[in-house]
C-alpha cells in the first residue's frame, strides 16, 4: 500500500558519464568502500570551501557519494545495499573528514538512516526503496522538540526540530517526538515519525561556526497526521527483535541502534584529528619559527606535543573500532546486548571523541599563526571538530553520567538505549 502514491521522489541527477538508473552495491566489500572514499578525497578537498559557502551538502559531493555507493553502506543487501559492518562507517567517515568534515558528517548521518529505516515495518521500507534505493532521509533526534498524541490510525504530530543535517538533499525526514496522553502529562513514549519533505517546512537558519556545510537547518510542522506505519518507537532500537526483523535478519539489524548511534559520526572527529596531524606535522618538518628562525621540528616542546596528539588519535581510533567490532561479534553470536554493554559503547564514544578534540587543540598550537588563515585546512578542522563534539551523543556530562550511574548502582529512569 503506497502511503504517498502521488509523490515523485527527489532523484539525484547523475552526470552524463554516469548510469541513469540506481545500481546494486551488494557484494562490495569494506576495503573497496574505503578505497572509493579515498578516491573522492581530492575532489572533496578542492570543494571544501564551496561546501561551507553554500552551507549544505553541495551537488557535486552528493553525486559522488551516490555514484560510489557510500550513501548505501548500511542498506540491506536485499535492496541492493552492501549491508556492511558498523566499523566501516568509522573508517570511511574518517577518511573524508580529513579534508571536508561537513561532507563526512552528512555521509554518516544520511547513510545511517538506511540502517534506521531497516527497523521500520517492511511495507514502509518498500514504499521508500521501491521509489529509489538512492532516496536520502534526514532526521532530528530532538524528541523533546516534537509533540504527538495518539489518534485513530496514527499520530498527530507538531513541533520545530533543530539540526536536521542534510535536509536540503533529502526526500524524507525522521522526526523524533514525545507522545503524551494529555498536553500537561508526562511522556508515555518516544517515537520517530517518517515524514515526506512536502509535509514539513525547512527553516533556513543554519549559520554556524563549525560544520557549516552540513545544512543542519530547522524543520517544522503543525498538527500533521502521521499513519502508524510511518512511525516507530525508539524503544524498538534496543537490540531486540523489531518490525523490520522480518525482512532484515542480518547482524547489522540486530544491533542496539541508539546505543551505537555515535559511531556513525565519531569517524568525523577521528578524521578531523588525523587530517590535523597530517597537515600540521608534515608542515612542521619544514617550517621555521617566524620570530627566531629556529626549525619548528627541533623544539622539544613541539616533539612532545606531536607525541601527545598521536597517542590520542591512535587510542581514539582503537576505542571506536573495538566498540564496533565487539557489537558485530555480539550480534553474530546471538548473545544479549546487556545494559552494561550498552553504556560502555556510549562511554567509549564520548571519550574517544574527546581525545580527538584534544589532539586537534594540541595540533592547532603547533600550527601557530598559519593555522588561523581561512585558506588553511587547519582552521576548518579545528572549528568542525569542536562543532561535531557538541553533539549530544558525545556529551561528557550526559554520556559519562549514564555509565557512572550504572557503575555506581544509582537508580534512575531507564536511558533510551
Amino acid at each position: 500500500m503506497a502511503v504517498h502514491p502521488a509523490i515523485t521522489p527527489r532523484h539525484w541527477t547523475p552526470s552524463a558519464t554516469l548510469p541513469r538508473e540506481p545500481v546494486s552495491f551488494t557484494g562490495v566489500t569494506a576495503d573497496e568502500m574505503l578505497e572509493r572514499a579515498r578516491g573522492l578525497v581530492p575532489g572533496f578537498a578542492e570543494r571544501a570551501a564551496e561546501c561551507e559557502r553554500q552551507r549544505r551538502l553541495i551537488d557535486d559531493n552528493e553525486r559522488d557519494l551516490h555514484r560510489t555507493g557510500l550513501f548505501r553502506i548500511m542498506q540491506p543487501a536485499r535492496v541492493g545495499g552492501p549491508e556492511l559492518d558498523l566499523r566501516v562507517m568509522v573508517d570511511v567517515c574518517a577518511e573524508i573528514a580529513k579534508v571536508c568534515p561537513s561532507t563526512s558528517w552528512n555521509l554518516g548521518n544520511l547513510s545511517s538512516h538506511h540502517w534506521l529505516l531497516g527497523y521500520f515495518e517492511p511495507e514502509m521500507q518498500e514504499e521508500i526503496w521501491n521509489a529509489s534505493p538512492d532516496t536520502l532521509i534526514a532526521t532530528s533526534l530532538a524528541f523533546a522538540a516534537g509533540r504527538g498524541r495518539k489518534v485513530d490510525g496514527g499520530y498527530e504530530v507538531s513541533g520545530r526540530w533543530p539540526l536536521s543535517s542534510g535536509v536540503d538533499n533529502s526526500d524524507w525526514n525522521m522526526l523524533g517526538f514525545m507522545v503524551r496522553e494529555r498536553d500537561d502529562g508526562p511522556p508515555v513514549d518516544q517515537r520517530f515519525a517518517l515524514v515526506h519533505r512536502s509535509q514539513y517546512e525547512i527553516i533556513d537558519n543554519w549559520h554556524a561556526v563549525g560544520l557549516a556545510g552540513t545544512g543542519s537547518k530547522d524543520v517544522a510542522t503543525s498538527k500533521l497526521f502521521v499513519p502508524d506505519i510511518q512511525t516507530i518507537t525508539a524503544w524498538a532500537l534496543n537490540g531486540q527483535p523489531h518490525p523490520g526483523s522480518k525482512v532484515n535478519p542480518g547482524p547489522i539489524f540486530r544491533l542496539p541502534l541508539l546505543a551505537l548511534g555515535p559511531y556513525v559520526l565519531s569517524g568525523v572527529l577521528l578524521g578531523c584529528a588525523k587530517g590535523a596531524y597530517e597537515s600540521t606535522v608534515g608542515a612542521a618538518r619544514r617550517r621555521l619559527t617566524t620570530n627566531t628562525g629556529v626549525p619548528v621540528n627541533a623544539s622539544q616542546a613541539t616533539q612532545i606535543k606531536v607525541a601527545e596528539a598521536s597517542a590520542r588519535i591512535d587510542t581514539a581510533e582503537m576505542l571506536m573500532q573495538q566498540a564496533c567490532d565487539h557489537a558485530m561479534a555480539v550480534a553474530r553470536s546471538g548473545a544479549e546486548f546487556t545494559h552494561d554493554i550498552k553504556v560502555r559503547y556510549r562511554r567509549d564514544a564520548f571519550f574517544s571523541a574527546r581525545m580527538c578534540v584534544e589532539a586537534v587543540d594540541i595540533l592547532m598550537g603547533i600550527a601557530g599563526s598559519g593555522g588561523l588563515y581561512l585558506t588553511s585546512t587547519m582552521q576548518r578542522l579545528f572549528r568542525d571538530a569542536h562543532a561535531a563534539n557538541a553533539h549530544v551523543m558525545f556529551s561528557t556530562d550526559l554520556q559519562g553520567t549514564l555509565f557512572g550511574q550504572h557503575a555506581l548502582g544509582v537508580q534512575g529512569p531507564p536511558p533510551l538505549l
